[in-house]
């Protein structure tokens, strides 16, 4: 009888106008957010390949520079020589710390477009190119980009809700649910016909347009891709059931298909919007960051007055520093006079900083706490873990950043001191950054809490929902 019912509301969703106008909407809009993904993947590889080609360049140029300045050929001024330490670590060999976009970033694009995916790592403060932004124009960055998590988000319930909001109401309004259940079948299996059909098709729509966008974008189905995508078919999935089965018990209530659409309307709005938007004002009004004026303000104080104890420093530094006191020659060398004006700005401006990551973490716990409150939440933080475009992979490469500036530093540092003179060979010695995944454990844990914060209420709802529909009346 089930099939019956499908083969029956596919012959009728075929006759209705409204399955062709969704199926264009989406295709539209899938279409165009999968577009807009593409292109800005292939705008941040581009760029990444040419910050590596602009590195191995001045790299070369940098050791051809050593083998002119040993032969005598050129005469480089001090504080520009490449043979220097100090020259080489905070300008001419500096090397980028870079993250490539994640496996399947196509599909959301999230906060990647706010968040920096390279840095310029030198020996000054991290300070200095941590806090270095990309030109973008500030409606993207306010607004967001249209991607396909942007769709699945905000449009994909609105059209469930437009293709189920009157599953029952329609034949009561129209007189033929009496005489569809007069036959041998009950309404709890004439709706979750009128589900099944419905769910499977905007599913396969979605999906499969998801799909066909990415494979002629170019993205391709590797080893790491496909667990993924099967994962984001999963949130998709889970998300759309959630919407339908709210349908279904909205339904129940034996209201008529108006009253069902405004009450739908209203649980998308205060859901999709209301409950993040109120959210997301409480984080940031219990758990509010120090402003960037703050940290600007901090690092100009520190470096006004420990460039005035610029003796008294370098004094301290080699306290600190004994196995490199033996190199010093006067208080008056610039290069270590500098390490230790930078040093000590690092530590006074490292409580402003200390503050800005601990607020954030806060405002991170007490959203991953709340975020249960709104599937919209759930299904966002979700896709953008599968895509590798959340603020945890970000944080992620913001340690690794730090872990090679420190690394770079702790190299060249003693050979400032030192006045050791670089070769062509040590150029090719110091470190290079490589990026690494974050660990695929937590990133699966935090896949299936979301899964899970999807799927038990929907399942939850759709018990209560069932009942309803069974004791629900069939008469106008």
């Amino acid at each position: 009888m089930l099939l019956r019912i499908l083969r029956h509301e596919w012959r009728i969703l075929l006759a209705d106008r409204t399955l062709w106008a969704i199926g264009a909407l989406l295709l539209a809009t899938v279409g165009y957010g999968a577009w807009n993904g593409v292109s800005w993947v292939r705008f941040q590889e581009n760029t990444l390949r040419a910050t590596a080609a602009e590195e191995h360049e001045r790299l070369e140029a940098l050791k051809k520079g050593i083998r002119d300045a040993n032969a005598g050929r050129t005469s480089p001024a001090s504080f520009s020589d490449p043979r220097t330490p100090a020259a080489v670590g905070r300008s001419l060999g500096v090397r980028y710390a870079s993250m490539p976009p994640g496996p399947l970033a196509a599909l959301a694009i999230g906060q990647s477009d706010i968040y920096p995916y390279y840095f310029k790592v030198s020996t000054s403060s991290k300070t200095t190119f941590l806090n270095n932004d990309e030109i973008e124009h500030p409606v993207h960055l306010m607004s967001g980009r249209f991607d396909l998590a942007f769709v699945v988000l905000y449009l994909y319930p609105l059209i469930i809700l437009t293709l189920s909001y009157n599953l029952i109401s329609a034949e009561k309004e129209q007189g033929t649910l009496a005489m569809t259940l007069s036959q041998p079948v009950s309404l709890r299996t004439l709706v979750a016909g009128k589900i099944v059909l419905r769910f499977a098709f905007v599913l396969a729509m979605a999906v499969g347009l998801a799909l066909a966008a990415m494979l002629v974008g170019g993205v391709r189905l590797s080893a790491e891709v496909a667990p993924r995508l099967l994962l984001w078919i999963a949130v998709v999935a889970a998300y759309g059931a959630f919407w339908f089965i709210f349908a279904a018990a909205v339904n129940a209530a034996g209201w008529n298909s108006s009253t069902n659409a405004m009450a739908l309307a209203g649980i998308w709005l205060a859901l999709v919007l209301l409950i993040p938007s109120l959210l997301n004002v409480a984080v940031k009004s219990m758990h509010p960051v120090p402003s960037r004026v703050e940290l600007i303000q901090a690092m100009r104080a520190a470096t006004t007055e420990t460039s005035a104890a610029g003796s008294r420093l370098l004094a301290r530094f080699y306290e600190d520093h004994p196995d490199l006191a033996d190199s010093r020659t006067s208080t008056s060398d610039f290069a270590a006079a500098s390490l230790a004006v930078q040093e000590e700005v690092d530590r006074r401006v490292q409580p402003v900083l200390a503050q800005f990551d601990e607020q954030l973490d806060r405002q991170q716990s007490m959203v991953d706490r709340y975020r249960f409150l709104s599937p919209a939440i759930v299904a966002q933080a979700t896709l953008f873990d599968i895509a590798g475009t959340s603020s945890y992979r970000y944080k992620h490469f913001l340690a690794l950043t730090d872990q090679f500036h420190r690394a770079w530093s702790a190299n060249l540092n003693p050979r400032i001191v030192r006045r050791e003179k670089l070769s062509p060979d040590s150029i090719d010695q110091l470190p290079r950054f490589q990026f690494q995944e974050e660990s695929s454990a937590g990133v699966a844990r935090r896949v299936a809490t979301g899964l899970a914060g999807l799927l038990l209420p929907t399942a939850l709802i759709g018990l209560l929902a069932m009942k309803a529909v069974q004791r629900a009346s069939i008469a106008n």
